[in-house]
């Protein structure tokens, strides 16, 4: 079951979750993400795009329960630089817990389709996609990285690796320490979502992208750039 992407849907990607155990999935992934070290991928990736001498516009795609936005802003200040952080997600119920979530003015959330992002800002610099790309079939992927494209944007993807250790792991984690029943359908669904290096290499290429890199990352995951 590992050598193709699975296509069953998640159960956050269902509709009418109630708002208590939604909250408590959003708790549990930022959790899960900060243990294992997908935040600092993240932060990594940024680095070598961001430049002090500039300001960004950061447009966090999926964000959830905005918990990466928020730990992207206390990076940023550390490394002193100069960003406008802006969340969109597509459930208004993530966008109300982001709300009350962040109560820091410097972050931004709407509640849209990635693809409207033009109504919403004048400018976008960087497109980042934490998490979000293995809920996306293949040829949404290629559509994702065409529009970060025309926007004369750089797109950062921080997302998983398909690998049988990591399956059997976090649904062993999950059923053990987990108390959200989404959490623990989702987390290893998400790996069987997940990619291998040669798949987001003709993702890659089928979008036209030129200037990019495909990087493994502990603990299993893909750091992928591709540069405007």
């Amino acid at each position: 079951m590992f050598k193709e992407r699975s296509h069953k849907k998640e159960l956050l990607d269902g509709e009418n979750i109630p708002e208590k155990d939604l909250f408590q999935n959003l708790k549990e992934l930022d959790r899960i993400n900060h243990l294992l070290g997908g935040y600092s991928i993240t932060f990594k990736a940024l680095k070598k795009v961001l430049r002090e001498d500039k300001s960004y516009t950061i447009v966090d795609i999926g964000s959830g329960g905005g918990d990466t936005l928020k730990r992207i802003f206390s990076w940023s200040k550390k490394q002193k630089l100069k960003v406008n952080l802006v969340g969109v997600d597509l459930k208004q119920t993530c966008i109300d817990y982001s709300e009350r979530n962040n109560p820091n003015s410097a972050i931004t959330f709407i509640c849209d389709d990635y693809r409207s992002l033009q109504s919403h800002l004048k400018e976008i610099d960087v497109i980042h996609a934490c998490l979000f790309c293995h809920h996306l079939t293949s040829e949404q992927i290629v559509e994702l990285i065409q529009f970060t494209l025309k926007q004369n944007a750089t797109l950062v993807i921080n997302d998983l690796q398909r690998n049988w250790f990591a399956y059997y792991s976090i649904k062993i984690l999950t059923r053990i320490f987990s108390k959200s029943y989404l959490v623990k359908n989702d987390a290893p669904l998400s790996v069987l979502r997940g990619f291998m290096r040669s798949e987001l290499q003709e993702i890659l290429q089928n979008s036209g992208a030129t200037n990019y890199t495909i990087r493994y990352k502990w603990a299993f995951r893909y750091e992928v750039i591709v540069y405007e």
